[in-house]
């Protein structure tokens, strides 16, 4: 500090008023630390004193903080752990928002200096400085206003500053910081009286997480703080249960809302009783606007979708997503009933379909057809099969070259079996065939109307798959088979008899066998998003919805936003397994209407006490279907 100081320092001792230069302020400090050791400890408490000055400080206080503050900074050596804990206690415990500009700027100076300067102090300056992530509760209403953000942005502007100077200067600091980071990660509410204010402060939190991942940590500990965000995502996203989600009668069957409804008199319903004519009736963004749990989850999601666009513009996506599809395959692959948490990756392929989108559908083949355990490899294909049909994004010449995949494997599984249909003996087999249609339900004719890709498909083995000894058509869900079925046979793709269009009445234990309790959970992961506002900003103009979908069967007339810009053959190379994904020329999507008929793809179960006509039900998640209960 090589500038006098303006400030009237008052001395510790008398009280007087006298004026001090830098090196005096510093050696007065330097005494009052070492005066303490040998029993005079009056200043040295003093000292302590003005380190509790907080809120609303007079001119003269201020000038005494900043000036104590300051001097600590230049005697930060002679700080010792057992004589000064009071002094540090005091420190450590400041809250850099109850402070001006210069008060904080003294506060991280010093704080700096004591982390840099003995190994002894760091983690309790980085637990300060992440201590102050988050505003005292009272402060968060303030926050809504102008003034408020303006000192949101003094406070966290300097803590990265700071966390950042600490990282480059401390080795180790960066490893420490995400342990720390990660240990004081806020995950519950404590009351519904205090919710919005704790909503808030956990929406900063991890605001400050992903700006640690771009900045302090990044380069050396980034990717532990991503996928600290994604562990949080998948945390809360679990804690929604779907009784959270459904709102009819379960005697009804869940998700059974058709096709056949009334669209016209549904969506008056829904203008009168909602306002905005935008919200379904069971499934819905109405359902889950009152759980506390999604409200912030959907925040976050948001938050982390903002985060992935800031990393592609900044030419880093490519480094984030290795991250993100290494937590996928470690938390998201096997979590059991993930609703929301996987369209982070999702997202992140939207942004890079010819990299991110590839890259990820790739891996999830290689999980299916190279993995060892059979869990894990069903819900590999369900997300990889789910992924591709949703997918607007992916060319249809890339995903039949991920379908020539499956159906390579599914030929080659057949030809080494000789026993006959067993539903839990080959469920692996099993829930490749029915990815196998799936995804054709979803892109059989515009596979069918580009020359090159018709060939391939006529090509696939694909009959005598379905008609071997393994019989996957009464195994697989009879929704996907019928609807499969029926696009085959109007396709010319598979010379069947109108015998094998596949009757309700066969729905049976055989589904569920196949897919155990938990595992039809997985099936079709990437339904439609519940969360509003992720769905709507981010996900929505990405997604492929039934409603969408151009079906064989069905005529040009179709409304459908997903017209391919595929050319013939385009991208592939002469074996036809390396081709880049291509983006679908992007149509509108009414973003104020959320269709109900837009997932007709998804499971109508069967009555808990009867069998139903099988039908094509506008919104699906097997995982709730009573078909796997």
């Amino acid at each position: 500090m090589g500038v006098e100081l303006a400030h009237q320092y008052t001395q510790f001792n008398d009280m007087e008023d006298v004026n001090f230069t830098d090196s005096q302020l510093v050696s007065h400090v330097r005494d009052a630390l070492v005066l303490v050791q040998s029993g005079d400890s009056e200043s040295y408490h003093q000292l302590v004193g003005v380190m509790h000055h907080s809120q609303r400080l007079a001119a003269d206080e201020v000038a005494l903080l900043v000036t104590s503050l300051k001097a600590l900074s230049g005697a930060v050596s002679y700080i010792d752990s057992v004589y000064h804990q009071s002094l540090l206690n005091s420190i450590f415990s400041m809250k850099m928002w109850n402070y001006g500009p210069d008060v904080m700027d003294a506060l991280i100076e010093l704080v700096i200096n004591l982390a840099t300067s003995s190994g002894k102090y760091l983690d309790s300056c980085l637990d300060m400085l992440v201590s102050n992530f988050t505003p005292p509760l009272y402060l968060v209403e303030a926050l809504k206003q102008p003034r408020g953000q303006a000192k949101k942005e003094q406070v966290l502007s300097r803590l990265h500053i700071a966390l950042k100077e600490i990282a480059r200067l401390v080795p180790v600091a960066a490893t420490r910081l995400s342990s720390i980071v990660v240990q004081k990660m806020p995950m519950t509410f404590k009351n519904d009286g205090e919710k919005d204010r704790l909503k808030c402060r956990t929406e900063m939190y991890v605001e400050n997480m992903l700006r640690l991942e771009s900045g302090a940590v990044g380069e050396y500990d980034g990717n532990r703080m991503l996928m600290a965000v994604v562990d949080m995502l998948i945390e809360l996203d679990v804690a929604i249960g779907w009784d959270d989600i459904l709102r009819d009668d379960s005697s009804k069957g869940i998700f059974k809302i058709e096709l056949e409804d009334d669209t016209a008199n549904d969506e008056e319903e829904e203008e009168d009783e909602y306002g905005d004519g935008e919200l379904p009736r069971t499934l819905s963004h109405r359902s889950l606007g009152k759980n506390i749990i999604a409200d912030l989850l959907d925040s976050l999601m948001v938050r982390t979708f903002e985060h992935l666009e800031s990393c592609a513009s900044d030419n880093r996506l490519s480094e984030v997503f290795k991250t993100l599809v290494d937590s996928f395959m470690l938390t998201i692959l096997n979590t059991y009933k993930s609703k929301f948490a996987q369209f982070v990756v999702f997202y992140a392929c939207a942004l890079d379909p010819d990299n991110c989108g590839v890259t990820f559908a790739q891996t999830l083949a290689d999980s299916f057809i190279y993995g060892d355990n059979p869990l894990t490899r069903m819900s590999a294909v369900a997300y990889l099969a789910s992924y591709l049909a949703r997918g607007k994004f992916l060319s249809a010449a890339f995903v039949a070259t991920i379908l020539k995949r499956l159906v390579h494997w599914c030929w080659e599984y057949c030809k080494s079996k000789d026993g006959v249909m067993n539903p839990k003996g080959h469920r692996v087999f099993y829930s490749g065939c029915q990815a196998i249609m799936y995804v054709l339900c979803f892109r059989m004719r515009s596979m069918m109307e580009i020359p090159s890709l018709k060939s391939q498909l006529l090509f696939m083995p694909i009959e005598s798959i379905l008609k071997s000894k393994l019989n996957p058509l009464k195994v697989c869900l009879p929704s996907i088979v019928e609807e499969f079925l029926k696009q085959a046979k109007d396709a010319h793709l598979l010379p069947l008899p109108d015998s094998l269009i596949f009757d309700s009445l066969l729905e049976s234990h055989l589904s569920s066998d196949f897919g155990g309790l938990e595992r039809l959970d997985m099936f079709f992961p990437f339904d439609p998003c519940l969360l509003k506002n992720c769905d709507r900003s981010f996900i929505r103009p990405n997604f492929l919805y039934w409603k969408n979908v151009k079906t064989t069967y069905g005529g040009d007339e179709e409304d459908s936003s997903d017209e391919e810009i595929a050319e013939d053959g385009d991208g592939l190379t002469d074996n036809g397994e390396k081709l880049m994904g291509r983006s679908y020329e992007m149509q509108d999507v009414d973003i104020d209407h959320f269709d109900f008929a837009m997932s007709k793809m998804s499971i109508t179960p069967k009555n808990a006490f009867g069998v139903q006509r099988m039908q094509m039900p506008s919104r699906i998640r097997p995982s709730t279907s009573p078909e796997s209960l």
